[in-house]
C-alpha cells in the first residue's frame, strides 16, 4: 500500500506532464506557430534586393550621355569576423589602403560596419575575399558621365543611392530608375546562403532610356565658344541654344560658368542649373520684332512709310531717348536694320498698348515654354492695365519686360518657319527596355502670330540686319544670314545703368528657308563687345560656322540660284533690245575680274535703289530719307577693295 500510493503520485505527475507538454506543443504548433515559422525561415533564409539597373541618356545620334559603372559596397559584423588579419589584408591588396585602416574598423564594438562604399574595384574577382564567412558584398551602379562638363546642366546628376537630384536625371527620375526585384536564399549546411528552386525570385525591371535632341556635336561647339568669347569680352557669364525653327527641337543649350557632374560637389551651386530656362533679363532692341509684327499685322503701318527719328534725340514724356547713330527719316525696314529706339517708339505709338501687349503674349512672353524640365521662368511682361505713360516705349524697345534666353529663341523661330510659334521640347523619346516607344514628342504648334508674308518681310528686314546693319559681323558668306542685335543696359539700383549691359543677338540660317536658330547672350562683356553686334553676333558666327563645316545634313541656299537668275536675265536681254536696265548690274560685271562696276540709282526710290544696289553684291548706306539724289562712289566706278555705296536722298 505504501508503494502503491507513491507509484500513482509518480503517475499522475507524469500524465500530468505529458499534458502540460501537449498543451505547450498544441499552443506552439497552433497558435504560435505562423510566429515561430516566421522565425525560423528568418533564421534560415535571407531576402536579398536586385537592382534595377538605371536607363541611359542618348542625345540625338544615339551617342551615350551616360553610363552605369558597377560599384562595390562592403560591410560586416565584427563579432562575427574569426580572422580579421586575413580580411585586412585582402582588403589592402584590393584598394591599397592601409592596413591599420581596416583593422580598426574591424575591432569596432558595433554590430554593423561599411568597410568600403561605392569603389570600382572587381571585389568579385579575389576569391579569397569573398569567401570571407560574414562578409556581405553588394553589387551596385553609379552614374557616370563620359562628356565631363558637355550638356551637363542639362543631364543633372544623382545622389549615392542613385536617385536623380537634378536636370533630366531628377525630372524624369521615375522612367530612368526603374523597379528593383528580389530573390530569396537558404542557408546551406556551410553556412551559405544559396537560392533554390521553389523559392520567391522577383526579377529587376531596368529604366527606361530616354533619347534626346540634343547633338553631342553642336553642345560640344556652343560650350567651347561661349567660353572663348566669355574670356575673351571678360563677361561674368554667357548663355546659348541653338534649335531648329521649324520643329522647336532644341539642339544645344548651355550656360557658363558651368560644371562636371562626374564631380557636381566640387562646384559652386549656382552653376548646376541651365540659366538658359531658369534666368530672366531685359532683351531690349531683339525684342523690337513684336512691334514690327504687331504694326504690319494690325495694319497700322506700312512697309514704306516712313517714321521721323529726330537725328538721334528725342524727348519722350520727360525721358531722353537716344539712338546710337543721328538718323532722320526712316521706313520700318530701315529702324530695325539700324536698331533705331525712337523710330520703334513712333511705331508702338501708332500701335497702342492693348496691341503691343497681344503680340508680346502671342510671341510667348510672360509666359512659360513648357519645355519638359523643371524650374523654367515664364519670364516678366506686366498686365496691360499696370502699363505706365511710357511702358508702350520701353517695352517696344526691350525694357520694362524680361524674358529667358529660351523664350527669345522661341519668339524669333516664328519668324523664322513664317508665322507659327512652336513648342521647344528636348526629350524626343522614351524607350523601355524592350525597344518599346512610351512616350513621343511631336512638334506642336500653339499659335499662329501673323501672315507668312509678314513673316517673310520680317526675314528681309533681318537679313538686312546681318547683310549691312548692326549685325554685320554675324554674316556668313553665301549662307544668308537673318537676326537681329540687341544691347540692354542693365536695371541695378532702381535706375538703368551706362556702364554694365546685356550683349545679345538672335540669328537664322538660311534665311530662305531656316535650319537652325541660335541665341547668344552675354552678360556684363566690356566695352565696345558690350554692342550686340560686337559681342554676342561674333559668338554666333563662330558657331554657325563650325556647324555647318561639320554637318553635311545643313544645306545653305541654292549653289545655282545665281546662275539661273543670270540666265533667266541674259534670255530677257536678247528678247527686249531697248530695255533701259535689262540686266542687274553684277551681271554687268561678270567679265569685270578686277572689279565691280557702281550701277547708276539717281532718281530712284530708296527700295528700288537698295535692290539694285545689292544685287550688285554692294552694300548700301542710307543717308536722308526720299529719292536718291546723289551717290558715292559715282555710277560706273569700278570699285576694287570697297563694298559699300553711299546714297543720299531728299
Amino acid at each position: 500500500m505504501k508503494y502503491r500510493s507513491r507509484i500513482g503520485i509518480i503517475g499522475s505527475l507524469i500524465i500530468l506532464f505529458w499534458v502540460l507538454l501537449c498543451v505547450r506543443l498544441f499552443k506552439i504548433q497552433v497558435f504560435q506557430g505562423e510566429e515561430h515559422r516566421t522565425k525560423l525561415i528568418a533564421q534560415s533564409h535571407r531576402k536579398e534586393s536586385i537592382f534595377a539597373e538605371r536607363g541611359n541618356i542618348y542625345d540625338r545620334n544615339n551617342d551615350a550621355l551616360t553610363r552605369n559603372i558597377a560599384h562595390y559596397t562592403i560591410s560586416v559584423n565584427p563579432k562575427k569576423i574569426t580572422n580579421k588579419t586575413l580580411l585586412a589584408k585582402e582588403l589592402q591588396n584590393v584598394t591599397g589602403k592601409d592596413f591599420n585602416y581596416y583593422t580598426d574598423k574591424l575591432n569596432s564594438k558595433r554590430n554593423f560596419i561599411f568597410l568600403e562604399r561605392n569603389i570600382k574595384n572587381d571585389v568579385l574577382s579575389n576569391k579569397k575575399l569573398s569567401s570571407i564567412k560574414g562578409l556581405n558584398i553588394n553589387k551596385q551602379y553609379r552614374r557616370a558621365y563620359p562628356h565631363g562638363s558637355i550638356a551637363g546642366q542639362i543631364l543633372g546628376y544623382t545622389d549615392t543611392d542613385d536617385i536623380g537630384i537634378s536636370g533630366i536625371e531628377k525630372d524624369y527620375n521615375k522612367f530612368l530608375s526603374g523597379t528593383s526585384g528580389h530573390i530569396i536564399k537558404s542557408k546551406g549546411w556551410t553556412g551559405k546562403y544559396q537560392h533554390k528552386s521553389g523559392l520567391p525570385n522577383v526579377p529587376a525591371i531596368n529604366g527606361d532610356n530616354i533619347k534626346l535632341t540634343i547633338d553631342l556635336n553642336y553642345q560640344s561647339i556652343l560650350q567651347e565658344e561661349l567660353e572663348r568669347r566669355r574670356k575673351e569680352t571678360n563677361a561674368i557669364s554667357a548663355m546659348g541654344i541653338i534649335m531648329n525653327p521649324q520643329t522647336g527641337a532644341i539642339l544645344a543649350m548651355a550656360s557658363l560658368p558651368n560644371f562636371d557632374n562626374n564631380y557636381f560637389s566640387k562646384y559652386k551651386v549656382e552653376t548646376h542649373h541651365s540659366r538658359v530656362i531658369t534666368d530672366q533679363f531685359e532683351p531690349g532692341s531683339t525684342f523690337k520684332i513684336v512691334a514690327a509684327v504687331a504694326g504690319l499685322t494690325e495694319k497700322k503701318i506700312s512697309l514704306t512709310e516712313e517714321f521721323n527719328c529726330e537725328n538721334g534725340a528725342f524727348d519722350y514724356f520727360g525721358y531722353k531717348i537716344k539712338d546710337h547713330e543721328s538718323y532722320g527719316q526712316l521706313t520700318l525696314s530701315q529702324i530695325i536694320k539700324h536698331s533705331s529706339n525712337i523710330g520703334v517708339i513712333k511705331i508702338a505709338e501708332k500701335i497702342g498698348s492693348k496691341a503691343l501687349y497681344k503680340y508680346a503674349r502671342d510671341f510667348g512672353f510672360g509666359l512659360a515654354t513648357n519645355l519638359g524640365l523643371n524650374g523654367e521662368t515664364s519670364g516678366t511682361l506686366k498686365p496691360e492695365k499696370k502699363w505706365s505713360k511710357i511702358s508702350v516705349g520701353q517695352i517696344s524697345m526691350g525694357h520694362e519686360v524680361a524674358v529667358s534666353t529660351l523664350q527669345l529663341a522661341t519668339a524669333f523661330s516664328a519668324i523664322a518657319n513664317d508665322g507659327y510659334l512652336v513648342k521647344p521640347y528636348i526629350v524626343e523619346h522614351i524607350i523601355d527596355q524592350n525597344s518599346k516607344v512610351i512616350i513621343k514628342n511631336n512638334i506642336q504648334i500653339k499659335r499662329k502670330i501673323s501672315t507668312e508674308n509678314i513673316m517673310k518681310e520680317l526675314k528681309k528686314m533681318l537679313r538686312q540686319v546681318v547683310d549691312s546693319g548692326t549685325g554685320i559681323e554675324a554674316d556668313i558668306e553665301g549662307w544668308e544670314v537673318a537676326g537681329k542685335t540687341g544691347t540692354a543696359q542693365k536695371y541695378i539700383n532702381g535706375k538703368y545703368s551706362n556702364e554694365h549691359f546685356i550683349s545679345n543677338f538672335v540669328g537664322f540660317l538660311p534665311a530662305s528657308k531656316p535650319q537652325l536658330l541660335s541665341a547668344i547672350i552675354l552678360d556684363e562683356p566690356d566695352s565696345p563687345m558690350h554692342w550686340g553686334g560686337q559681342g554676342a553676333a561674333v559668338a554666333f558666327k563662330r558657331i554657325m560656322q563650325r556647324i555647318i563645316n561639320m554637318d553635311d545634313k545643313i544645306s545653305p541656299p541654292l549653289k545655282n540660284q545665281i546662275k539661273k537668275k543670270i540666265n533667266k536675265y541674259l534670255v530677257s536681254n536678247k528678247k527686249k533690245k531697248n530695255n533701259s536696265y535689262p540686266i542687274p548690274m553684277q551681271l554687268n560685271t561678270i567679265n569685270t575680274k578686277k572689279g565691280v562696276r557702281v550701277p547708276d540709282v539717281r532718281g530712284k526710290s530708296l527700295k528700288k535703289a537698295m535692290n539694285i544696289i545689292s544685287d550688285a553684291g554692294l552694300k548700301p548706306l542710307i543717308q536722308g530719307s526720299g529719292k536718291v539724289i546723289s551717290q558715292n562712289p559715282s555710277p560706273g566706278t569700278i570699285m576694287h577693295n570697297k563694298i559699300f555705296c553711299t546714297l543720299q536722298l531728299q
